[in-house]
């Protein structure tokens, strides 16, 4: 195995909590664009979300998907809207909450710290998010981390988003590493499925989001708790 030399990162689920930050913006988003409350309810059950519980599935659409993949899910329900209009309120609404640090839940107490900690392993640190740029640069920005991260890529930045493995590579061609140094790290399948595609050296999968260990286990070299158990994985890995 190559020595890992950088860490791309998934944003939700990853560096923050999923049901933790966006819960109560997923309620508020659904309530928003159903034309009814049965319809809510269908739309949240075909998305991967639990409306009474606030449960997010494992292999959640509105966990790991983009807000072009919810505008032609829910497209059904809001002809009046369509697909990109859907789409343009989704991204709108996470917009707002993604700027809004109470709202914000990371998957570690000092969240900060752990970045600091990893950088001081000589390690490039990158983002890749099925959320937008836009909004993944207001998230950490609100979370005091933009500037840990000197590639962030969304869904909007890339052809392909993932699990298609277009932002691993841009990630790689962009700081100048092979895959085979970058070490992918995520909470979903499509995390994962992204990281085997584009060949990375290391697939870690955590437990901060819907998915179980289960789900992510059959995809992952490793899976830990949170992101919180990289420094002691790193530690653990054989030297190149």
């Amino acid at each position: 195995m190559a020595r890992i030399e950088a860490i791309l990162f998934d944003k939700d689920g990853t560096l923050f909590d999923f049901a933790g930050t966006w819960r109560s913006v997923t309620v508020q988003i659904i309530e928003a664009l159903a034309p009814e409350q049965a319809a809510a309810s269908e739309m949240a059950r075909l998305g991967g979300f639990d409306l009474e519980s606030g449960n997010y599935f494992p292999g959640s659409l509105i966990a790991a998907g983009a807000a072009d993949d919810l505008g032609e899910l829910w497209s059904p329900f809001r002809p009046d809207l369509g697909a990109e209009g859907i789409a343009a309120e989704v991204e709108r609404m996470s917009l707002e909450a993604a700027a809004e640090p109470s709202l914000l839940a990371p998957a570690v107490p000092d969240l900060a710290a752990l970045l600091r900690a990893l950088s001081g392993r000589g390690l490039e640190l990158g983002v890749a998010t099925n959320d937008s740029v836009a909004g993944a640069e207001r998230q950490l920005d609100a979370a005091g981390v933009r500037s840990a991260f000197r590639f962030i890529a969304g869904y909007d930045s890339v052809k392909r988003p993932k699990p298609a493995p277009d932002m691993v590579l841009a990630f790689s061609a962009a700081r100048g590493i092979a895959p085979a140094a970058v070490a992918m790290v995520g909470d979903s399948t499509h995390d994962l499925e992204a990281a085997r595609a584009a060949g990375v050296g290391l697939a870690v999968g955590v437990l901060t989001g819907p998915a179980g260990e289960q789900d992510l286990a059959p995809h992952a070299d490793h899976v830990l708790p949170t992101i919180g158990g990289l420094p002691a994985l790193l530690d653990r890995l054989p030297a190149a």
